[in-house]
């Protein structure tokens, strides 16, 4: 059965479930146009660092929940029941998959049950996903564990404490394509301090046990040096050093590979005209990679890579803070993030495990009326590279390295290690449900504008190359903006 056709048919299924009072369905969506006449993909930067407005693309979600046995509230009956989420981002003739099915996935599938072995402990079984909460901003969830996890989950629930624990494998979410079973325990804790206060803590544990003789299972290809192998010339190295000798090259050898995530939350407010404040914190030790592939005297070669890549770690932050100015006129909406990658295995080239970024977002709506509101919103952003310069300034910044120095050999990407990006954006809302920066459904028109020190800091189709037979020329751009006819909403 194509996933078109499944669909169709549980859609029809839900109105009689509906009707029964079972079965109940929720969503989201988001879908607009952005005309650009300077050659990007309808985007104003690239990426959600910069406030996720504008910076999106389409997105549509779907989440289906049949109760199956009812919950009786305050009473210690059994209950349960099945869930699933549908996602993806493509909408007709709104990107290039043009809504295709193949660009949306069944992302969560479990089932509960509660008031089992256990009074106020709700068990899970499936995906096991879970966070503290989202940067509505940046549309980013920091403290999350279990996103590539499914198996089992028991959360235990009170009015002050919120305790979940579970146990699962994470090798078809980290490693779809080569399965080796990654074990991962872990949970999250949450104590509600009153009305006004509530901390969080948690994590998890990934560990990939070697078993020799499967392919899939986790390997070392011993020696490798890491320059070598971000070149791609480990295979010419080796031969370069033992010509003629094809038959020695090392065989790998098993190993273990372990990570881990720490979590951390703090939330606050119904404190005067500070609605709530998020506050949110993860470190994380990443997964390593497992293989890569190259090419030489006509055959490709499989390296194993987890000792070039297990020292890889992920230090995120986040803040977010609502206010209502004049309530029911003017409402506030301050985030925050910082970011720190670091790959300890890397001390030679640019990457994106090692860089820096800090970004401030601030947006202000108000109520022109108590369906037609104006919004504006400016954000400040600095990235830096912190192994090498990774930008590009300038059109012809690709004759321009370190010091001058011509270097055919470098490693280097660009003539700068800083990315500096501030963005404004503006216009009018309709929003019919009232005033408020996350009611939905929203109808917006608004005209976003970005300035970077990088060349063409926003995804586009540009050629770079300035060989003289380049016949559609270099383009010089630091300012770039869009004109946005677009809706979201949540049902």
């Amino acid at each position: 059965m194509t996933p078109w056709r499944f669909l169709s048919l549980l859609l029809l299924a839900l109105p009689a479930a509906a009707q029964a009072g079972d079965a109940s369905v929720g969503g989201y969506f988001r879908v607009g146009t952005r005309p650009d006449f300077q050659g990007s993909g309808g985007k104003l930067g690239y990426w959600n660092l910069y406030g996720r407005l504008l910076n999106e693309g389409p997105y549509a979600a779907l989440e289906l929940k049949l109760d199956v046995l009812d919950r009786v509230a305050d009473r210690p009956e059994p209950w349960t029941s099945l869930h699933m989420k549908v996602e993806g981002g493509s909408v007709q003739n709104a990107d290039p998959m043009g809504g295709s099915l193949s660009a949306f996935r069944l992302s969560q599938v479990y089932a509960e049950a509660g008031n089992v072995l256990l009074p106020n402990v709700t068990w899970r079984v499936g995906t096991l996903d879970t966070w503290f909460g989202d940067l509505g901003l940046y549309d980013m969830k920091p403290a999350q564990v279990f996103y590539n996890t499914i198996g089992l989950s028991g959360r235990y629930e009170t009015e002050h404490v919120d305790l979940l624990l579970g146990f699962g494998d994470s090798g078809y979410g980290l490693r779809p394509d080569r399965y080796s079973s990654i074990l991962t325990p872990g949970g999250t804790l949450r104590l509600r301090l009153g009305d006004h206060v509530e901390l969080g803590a948690g994590g998890e544990y990934r560990y990939e046990p070697a078993v020799e003789g499967n392919t899939n299972a986790p390997y070392t290809t011993p020696g490798l040096d890491y320059e070598d192998w971000i070149r791609g010339e480990v295979l010419q190295s080796f031969f370069a050093d033992h010509p003629g000798q094809i038959l020695e090259f090392p065989d790998p050898e098993p190993t273990t590979n372990t990570s881990y995530k720490a979590i951390g939350y703090l939330g606050f407010g119904g404190l005067g005209p500070l609605k709530w404040n998020n506050l949110f914190a993860s470190y994380e030790r990443s997964h390593p990679q497992a293989i890569s592939v190259e090419t030489w005297g006509g055959s490709d070669w499989t390296l194993y890579v987890p000792a070039l890549t297990d020292e890889r770690t992920v230090l995120l932050v986040g803040d977010e803070l609502q206010m209502s100015l004049l309530p029911g006129r003017l409402d506030l909406a301050l985030g925050g993030l910082f970011g720190l990658h670091a790959d300890g295995d890397n001390n030679l080239t640019p990457s994106d495990h090692d860089r820096r970024y800090q970004s401030g977002v601030l947006r202000l709506q108000a109520a022109i009326t108590p369906t037609f509101h104006w919004l504006g919103e400016t954000s400040l952003a600095k990235e830096v590279s912190t192994n090498g310069n990774a930008f590009r300034e300038h059109a012809d910044s690709i004759f321009a390295n370190t010091e001058g120095q011509p270097d055919t050999r470098g490693l280097e990407r660009g003539d700068t290690d800083t990315r500096h990006t501030w963005q404004g954006k503006t216009g009018f809302v309709i929003n019919p449900l009232g005033p408020g920066i996350y009611t939905r459904p929203s109808l917006r028109l608004l005209y976003g504008l970005q300035y970077s020190n990088q060349n063409n800091a926003f995804g586009n189709t540009f050629v770079e190359s300035v060989d003289q037979y380049n016949e559609f020329g270099n383009v010089e751009r630091h300012w770039h903006q869009v004109l946005a006819l677009e809706t979201e909403a949540w049902f």
